[in-house]
């Protein structure tokens, strides 16, 4: 997968690093962990700049979570809480959870959307309540980019300085990045169990 996104990245530029983040977003193939990091390799060796590779993320990032928000806008709330009274089961809530769900986010949209960039696994769901509930789309592209920027540039900034050690890193961070998919897979199921024990009890 590492010589697969280099490949891609070394080759597209600048649109290979939009089309990655981009799917990244749409639907989680390969983790920004991955992806920005292997941009990083690439700046550091002189392929593309440092704030290139950084806006080419954002704006992937932000193609990416306007699909899901602008659906989700389209839908609206109250079209989607039915389905979760009745399939809720499925993700661990009902529309109870979904009512506090959505109370939360309109009370503390700003600091959900800027902080949920930066966890893997609320970073791409998140932007759906937020089109539910329809959080002005000022608010939600504005702290979705600032959040966005500050993540990539991390993540850029660690893989060019790891350039150096290419053969050490390439040999963790694919495991590692499975890892991190499976981990969100297994809270699920976990989660999911340990709800209907409760409700059971």
């Amino acid at each position: 997968m590492i010589e697969w996104v280099t490949n891609i990245v070394s080759a597209g530029g600048y649109p290979g690093v939009v089309l990655l983040m981009f799917l990244e977003n749409l639907f989680p193939p390969i983790p920004s962990e991955l992806i920005m990091p292997l941009a990083g390799f690439v700046v550091a060796r002189g392929e593309m700049t440092f704030f290139g590779a950084v806006l080419a993320g954002a704006i992937g990032t932000l193609l990416g979570n306007a699909f899901w928000y602008e659906l989700a806008r389209a839908i609206g709330a109250d079209r989607i809480r039915p389905l979760f009274a009745r399939y809720g089961r499925w993700f661990a809530v009902d529309d109870k959870d979904f009512a506090r769900a959505e109370a939360t986010l309109r009370r503390y949209g700003p600091v959900a959307l800027f902080f949920g960039r930066m966890l893997p696994a609320i970073r791409t769901v998140i932007s759906i309540p937020a089109g539910l509930v329809h959080i002005p789309r000022a608010v939600f592209y504005l702290w979705t980019a600032l959040g966005s920027l500050i993540w990539i540039g991390a993540l850029t900034i660690a893989g060019y300085w790891m350039e150096d050690h290419y053969e050490r890193v390439e040999g963790w961070i694919e495991p590692l990045s499975y890892a991190v998919v499976a981990g969100v897979v297994g809270i699920y199921v976990w989660h999911i169990w340990s709800t209907r024990v409760r409700r059971r009890a």
